[in-house]
């Protein structure tokens, strides 16, 4: 019997990416998005693929759990939806754009999680896949609450796996550097140009890359905990330490 994939924010980037993977490779999908248009696209494109599209915000707690929360036989929870946005310093940053990254990074996850668990449980299998970000572990310039987003799901999968102990249910967190998708457009809000620098002489990790990793992730044997993975191209790494000098 195949198994089944919830994956959130599957319209674009990782999410699209991993979904039409695990089709390819006989998985049953439930993909979630708040695009509507783009998931009918998804479930034209992949067919049989497809056991259920929602549309969805990650955000809205009674959306997610009137939605998710009556699922069954979900294999896998791959927590994809996310963003970053602005690269501003703190004290010049647009607070909504906070709020936003905060609802959705974090809470969006939580809802996520706390609506599919029950039924892993009461099955006694599973595997939750929470899209962190280098960013979780590695500061920069304007990464501010973004970076802190992540860091909660990198702490977050941990206590997951805490709390799971002795349930046969397995999480990680794989935590993608500098990738190229639809990321950097959300980031500066449309301004293609501006996404384009951040990509400009340099190889990024793509958006086929996460899913044959997430693939792999899933795949390991059943008594194998991936708890995470930290991914980043090979044309990205850590620079020295900054001091600011009189």
């Amino acid at each position: 019997m195949a198994k089944t994939i919830l994956i959130t924010g599957a319209t674009s980037g990782f999410g699209k990416a991993c979904a039409e993977y695990f089709a390819a490779q006989g998985w049953q999908l439930i993909l979630t998005g708040r695009r509507r248009e783009r998931l009918e696209q998804l479930e034209k494109k992949l067919g049989a693929s497809i056991r259920q599209v929602i549309t969805l915000d990650v955000r809205d707690r009674d959306q997610v759990f009137e939605q998710l929360g009556s699922l069954i036989d979900v294999d896998v929870l791959l927590n994809n939806a996310g963003l970053a946005l602005g690269l501003e310093p703190a004290w010049d940053v647009n607070i909504d754009d906070w709020e936003v990254m905060v609802d959705t990074n974090i809470k969006g996850l939580m809802y996520c999680t706390r609506a599919v668990l029950p039924q892993m449980v009461k099955r006694g299998s599973g595997h939750i896949v929470n899209i962190g970000s280098t960013a979780g572990a590695w500061p920069y310039p304007g990464g501010n609450v973004y970076g802190g987003t992540k860091a909660f799901v990198q702490q977050f999968s941990r206590n997951l796996r805490a709390d799971l102990l002795g349930n046969n249910i397995r999480v990680t967190n794989l935590a993608p550097g500098m990738s190229e998708s639809e990321f950097s457009e959300v980031r500066f809000k449309g301004n293609v140009e501006q996404a384009a620098k951040v990509y400009q002489g340099a190889e990024p990790l793509l958006p086929q890359d996460i899913a044959e990793t997430v693939f792999w992730i899933v795949n390991r044997p059943a008594h194998v905990n991936i708890n995470a993975i930290e991914v980043m191209p090979v044309d990205q790494a850590w620079g020295p330490f900054s001091i600011h000098r009189d």
